[in-house]
């Protein structure tokens, strides 16, 4: 588990409940969720994308939104580590839900010559942060992609597919626009992502309303990663897991800081508003259960980082079965063969 510093925020009451889960190219709007993308529809889609677009663009106009970015601009400094990793450069690259370009500031035109850019909200797009590379940037929905199949030599994402409605589709779409040989490159959070403010504000409710509500989003396992990954088609996969912990005066600036992101909760079935008293001692349980030392209490942010390649011919193959020329039970004489060797 990795610690990261949270910048000094001026504090405010937050009545609602924030939880996770170069130049504009304004193309038209995203296209509207599809059918059945209503409150009575959730078991389907589990979130409202129009809620999430005015929240992602509510976030990108606030006065100084590099403040709350801290989070994201250090998996996308992790991102762009593993595309260091892959000693080739990258013709043309596609950032799905790219906000304010997170990955392509820590990219160099060396490795990646041309970015695109996608993302819901316009906002984050027109505010993004400069970077060296050329890059174009398109207004679009992560879980539509309008690109044509093998044009991207790169796809990566960070943290913005956990509010796609159908993940496996939205791998799909990744994979379908890879040319062979292709890798994909992502992270999302994972499912222990906010345990402590969950937990908190279930014990407030109880105590206080007698029930609870789901308030943090529902995340994919990372044991489910690997199958959905596989079923989209890609191969040579690996996912491995990290925790980032950062630390918080307190439960409000937590989900003061949440809002900033752009990460408040917009599932169809959330509680809008929580009763002054629950959410005071939700605070309380907050800095009993959690409370550091210091006074500050921790926020512990789950992220998953996974990598998939699509298939091409010049890709390395497992042997057929049957064709080793070594036995695993020879292994145990190499020791003696060595000491032979040396006398």
């Amino acid at each position: 588990m990795r610690g990261l510093a949270r910048p000094a925020l001026r504090a405010r009451w937050c009545r609602r409940l924030w939880a996770l889960p170069a130049r504009a190219a304004a193309a038209s709007p995203p296209p509207p969720p599809p059918t059945g993308a209503s409150p009575g529809s959730g078991a389907l889609n589990p979130f409202d994308r129009r809620l999430k677009r005015k929240q992602k663009n509510w976030a990108a106009l606030q006065a100084e939104p590099a403040k709350c970015d801290y989070l994201r601009e250090e998996v996308g400094g992790r991102i762009a580590d593993r595309v260091f990793d892959i000693t080739r450069t990258f013709p043309l690259a596609l950032d799905v839900g790219s906000g304010r370009g997170y990955i392509a500031q820590h990219l160099t035109k060396e490795t990646v010559e041309k970015l695109i850019q996608v993302d819901i909200a316009e906002n984050a797009l027109k505010n993004a942060v400069e970077s060296e590379i050329p890059t174009v940037r398109v207004v679009a929905d992560e879980e539509f992609l309008p690109f044509k199949e093998d044009t991207f030599d790169l796809v990566v994402s960070s943290l913005s597919l956990h509010w796609v409605n159908d993940l496996p589709k939205a791998f799909k779409e990744i994979h379908q626009v890879l040319k062979p040989d292709g890798v994909f490159i992502g992270a999302m959070f994972g499912g222990d992502t906010l345990y402590e403010l969950r937990c908190s504000l279930q014990l407030a409710e109880l105590e206080r309303e007698g029930g609870f509500s789901p308030h943090v989003s529902p995340f994919t396992a990372v044991a489910d990663l690997g199958h959905l990954l596989s079923r989209a088609g890609f191969n040579t996969l690996t996912v491995d897991t990290d925790e980032i912990q950062v630390n918080y005066p307190g439960l409000f600036e937590v989900m003061e800081d949440l809002q900033g992101m752009g990460e408040s909760n917009c599932s169809w079935n959330r509680k809008p508003l929580l009763h002054r008293e629950t959410m005071v001692a939700a605070a309380a349980i907050y800095q009993e259960m959690y409370g550091n030392s210091d006074g500050s209490v921790p926020a512990t942010f789950q992220i998953y980082y996974m990598i998939g390649w699509k298939y091409h011919e010049s890709q390395a193959k497992p042997a057929q079965r049957g064709s080793a020329t070594v036995s695993f039970g020879d292994l145990a004489k190499i020791e003696g063969l060595l000491k032979r060797g040396k006398k």
